[in-house]
């Protein structure tokens, strides 16, 4: 039963003494209360967008897979509606994979645009990883179908983007706009995981997205790099 509803069932189960009924009430409770502090940290999430509120299109930008082995650096650029208040975004590292997939859903159903950007594991070797997810974000605000007059960046300032930036360091857990960014990026880029992982089995991508764990380090040594991997990355293992 969803929570807006949960309160007026309670009220109808209040004067019933019995043990089951009575621990089934406490439990709603509990979760009421959950909620309601949900809310609250949802609404000092958005105490950045409420501060430029007289921007019309903020957008939040943040990027996934810096750090891998294998595989791309992936921006997401996402503007949500002033009023917006999305339960449970935050970080999308805090967050498990099930939530993360629940929010990617409700965000891109809800956002008035949502960008993605994607800069592969050549052009990393090529530009090195940090100009890499400059490209990446640059490409994120320019796929969204609405452009934005304000960016929340999570910590960097994107070189050749003329609107104007504002860096928040630990942004995804400061922003809702750049939280949301965050769930989707992570979300379009593990999937992308996963699919490599059919493509290139026994480095276990699907699990790992690329990231140097002892399974992937292992097989790295046993088996060579493969297609996708970042040979800039790889100086000191291989």
């Amino acid at each position: 039963m969803p929570e807006e509803k949960l309160e007026q069932a309670m009220e109808v189960y209040q004067e019933d003494e019995r043990k089951g009924v009575q621990n089934l009430l406490e439990a709603s409770r509990a979760r009421l209360l959950r909620y309601e502090k949900e809310k609250e940290r949802i609404e000092e999430l958005c105490r950045y967008e409420k501060s430029f509120r007289q921007y019309s299109f903020i957008c939040g930008i943040d990027e996934v897979g810096r750090g891998p082995l294998a595989g791309p650096v992936v921006a997401g650029a996402v503007i949500l509606p002033k009023d917006s208040r999305i339960l449970y975004i935050n970080d999308s590292k805090k967050l498990s994979a099930a939530k993360r997939e629940e929010l990617f859903e409700i965000i891109k159903k809800e956002a008035v645009s949502v960008g993605i950007g994607l800069v592969p594991h050549t052009v990393i070797d090529e530009i090195n990883i940090l100009q890499a997810t400059y490209e990446a974000m640059r490409k994120a605000i320019a796929s969204l179908p609405v452009t934005p007059d304000l960016l929340l960046n999570d910590a960097v300032t994107i070189p050749g983007v003329d609107i104007r930036q504002v860096p928040l360091i630990k942004g995804d857990a400061k922003s809702i706009s750049i939280g949301a960014a965050s769930i989707m990026a992570k979300v379009y880029r593990d999937r992308m995981m996963e699919e490599y992982d059919k493509m290139y089995p026994g480095y276990g991508f699907a699990s790992n997205k690329g990231y140097g764990s002892s399974e992937h380090i292992r097989a790295l040594k046993e088996m060579g790099p493969s297609p996708i991997h970042r040979m800039s990355f790889l100086k000191n293992i291989i």
